[in-house]
This record gives C-alpha cells, structure tokens and sequence, in this order.
C-alpha cells in the first residue's frame, strides 16, 4: 500500500482530451485559466473563445487539447474524483477498524476544501466550488450512456465503489450500500450548494456542516445509534 501511495498519479480517461494538458505550459494555463472563468461566469457562459482571449491564444490551440468545453469539464470532474480518491486511499488505508474508515471516508468527502502545495496549477478550493455547482452539468447529458461505456466516469464510480465497500465492511447485513454510498456521494455537492443558495431546504449552515449530517445519517443508518 505504501508503494502505491508513493506512485499515485492523478489519471484521467484518455477520452476526456485529445492532447494531455499536463505535457506543456500553455495546457497547463487552459486548465488554470479555464477555472477561474467557469468560476467567474458559469459554466454556461463559459466558452473556448473567451478563454482564448483570457490567455492571448487562438482559440484553435484550446482545441488541440480538448474537443469541446463538455469535454473540459469532464477534465475538471475526472481530476477532482481522483484527488478525492487519492484522499481516501491515504486517510483509511492504515484504519483496520470498518467503523472508523466509513466515518473517515465521510470526513473526506464532505469537509471543506484546502489547497494543496504540490499541484501549483489547480486550486483545489476553487475546484471544489466550481463542482459544487457545475458537477451534475458533466452527466445530465444525451451523451451519458455512451461516454459511460467510454470510461468517461470512472474516477466518480471508483470513489463510490470504494464508499460502497467500506459500508459492507462496517455493517454486511445492510441492504442498501449502493444507493447509501451515492446518497452521501453526490448529495455532499449538494449539501454545499443548498447551504449557499437554497437555505430553507438543508439544515446545514455556517454552524451545522454536511460533515455533521452525514456522520448522523451513518450513525443511525448502519449502526442504530443515536
């Protein structure tokens, strides 16, 4: 485990890009850029044109990296999946007890969001806020089905597939760890997004974070406490 811990990587599907944005500097600026814009604007406002403009390139050069900007947030989504599953991996591969790494695991996915020194060019923290609201934008397409069976989602289906795991581990009798493992996955994003914009429909608040929602839920859920 250590060892794969020393050569973690962030992976991403080939099929998100058409050029890894990773191999030059001005791919690195599409990415740094690009956030800020989708963050700025939305991602709807978003285009490759405006981009091109922020950098002082040929909006073309944008596209030798990615083939549409659906195809650049998936960048974002796969990349931001990875670093939560690296997280995961690195805070309960070390936990024996099962009712410790679900708890761990609920603390990772759903606390607030801190930069990370060793990637210079993606700001975590905005690349949180941005899948806060832009996340769902990334599947809710014609295209789902077909970028599924392209492996398009896979670093989203492996952090729950890795959640899913430790509610089996932590209660084998529970008959819902799939539909458990997504409501905490996915519902985390929207949690954030309910606390910021719709307040009336969460119980989260500057006080109760989705942290403290979630631990409950478990709480309750897998082990009848509380």
């Amino acid at each position: 485990m250590d060892q794969l811990l020393s050569s973690f990587k962030i992976a991403i599907p080939d099929g998100v890009f058409i050029k890894d944005p990773e191999t030059s500097v001005l791919g690195k600026n599409i990415i740094t850029q690009g956030m800020e814009l989708i963050y700025d604007m939305g991602f709807d406002g978003f285009t490759f044109k405006k981009l091109g403009t922020n950098i002082g390139s040929n909006e073309s050069s944008i596209y030798r990296y990615f083939e549409n900007k659906h195809k650049f947030l998936l960048y974002l989504s796969s990349w931001y999946w990875a670093w939560i599953e690296y997280n995961l991996v690195m805070e309960t591969h070390s936990l024996s007890d099962p009712k410790e790494k679900i708890f761990q695991a609920v603390i990772v996915l759903t606390r607030k969001v801190s930069n990370d020194s060793s990637s210079t060019h993606i700001n975590l923290i905005l690349l949180h806020k941005i899948m806060i609201c832009e996340f769902s934008k990334s599947f809710l397409t014609k295209s789902v089905d077909q970028e599924n069976e392209q492996g398009l989602f896979i670093a989203y289906k492996r952090v729950h597939s890795r959640l899913q795991d430790f509610i089996k581990e932590s209660n084998p009798d529970y008959t819902f760890s799939a539909s458990l493992a997504n409501t905490i996955l996915s519902g985390a994003l929207q949690q954030f997004y309910y606390k910021n914009h719709f307040p009336s429909l969460t119980d989260c608040s500057d006080i109760i974070e989705p942290s403290d929602y979630y631990t409950n839920l478990i709480h309750k859920t897998l082990f009848n406490e509380f």
